[in-house]
């Protein structure tokens, strides 16, 4: 595997490939990589011949008071782990690469209304920094594919948006949740969590499944389910922020007659923010 922390060596690697003919699948990380991951990496490899992971932890998408600083950055341990699932570039630039003019001034790229409901209404600015971040990763690497993971399901929303509606000549590839044995969606952040506040956190989980039930079963008062699954998340002695139930194409509000639906959730257990989803599909 190749590491390169410049766009010119980036893009000099890029076009050996172009020449030869090869497909080039993409994967932007905050690094900390997990086996969510690495289950990017390891599609990528099935629908590419080459396979572009950038680690990159972009300041655009954290808030004032969040965890800029204390992220957790594994970069021996995430280069031993991208070998050993047989990525060929790692793309490991330092933050004046990615902003050489400083992040204040940079021009911003915003899907506007996918970016200020549900995590965006209480993260402010953050999908703003993130299609920022993957529109210049999308032209610095410049790729046929790229895949996200569905336990981000807002954010593969908007990302799908943003490169439909800019344009841009790269396909998204929505790839399944990666799971603990007990349900709990991986992600980075999961590190926060105490072995007490661990065993709590499945039950985010469970309490989606149990909306799918219900919706599977013929209810179809959605306000009323949303307000027992957060009662029940309440109860189970985590802090919800939302529970949502949105039509799966573009997270809009569902009629009673919907039939492909995603529910989806966050709420806070300790330090950490926790996000999960489930799609589902009535007919």
């Amino acid at each position: 595997m190749e590491i390169v922390t410049t766009i010119a060596e980036l893009r000099a690697q890029r076009h050996q490939w172009l020449l030869a003919g090869e497909r080039v699948a993409f994967v932007p990380t905050m690094g900390n990589l997990h086996a969510g991951h690495i289950k990017l990496v390891t599609e990528a490899k099935r629908v590419a011949e080459r396979v572009v992971v950038s680690i990159f932890v972009n300041p655009l998408q954290f808030g004032a008071n969040e965890d800029l600083d204390a992220y957790p950055r594994t970069p021996e341990a995430d280069q031993a782990r991208l070998r050993e699932a047989g990525a060929d570039l790692l793309f490991l630039p330092q933050e004046a690469e990615v902003y050489p003019n400083g992040r204040e001034g940079v021009t911003r790229v915003e899907v506007p209304g996918l970016s200020d409901l549900l995590c965006g209404a209480s993260r402010p600015g953050h999908f703003r920094g993130v299609a920022t971040v993957v529109s210049k990763l999308f032209n610095m690497v410049q790729p046929d594919l790229a895949l996200f993971g569905e336990k981000d399901y807002q954010q593969l929303t908007v990302l799908r948006r943003m490169t439909a509606d800019l344009n841009i000549p790269v396909e998204i590839i929505g790839v399944a949740t990666e799971r603990e044995s007990d349900g709990l969606a991986m992600s980075s952040r999961n590190g926060y969590l105490t072995p007490e506040e661990r065993s709590v956190a499945p039950a985010l989980y469970r309490t989606l499944l149990g909306v799918a039930e219900k919706l599977r079963n013929g209810e179809n008062n959605f306000d009323s389910i949303e307000v027992a699954a957060s009662a029940e998340l309440v109860a189970a002695g985590l802090r919800p922020d939302y529970v949502a139930i949105r039509r799966a194409a573009e997270l809009g509000s569902p009629d009673s007659g919907e039939r492909q639906l995603v529910v989806l959730a966050a709420a806070h257990l300790g330090r950490a923010r926790l996000i999960d989803n489930l799609l589902i599909n009535l007919d």
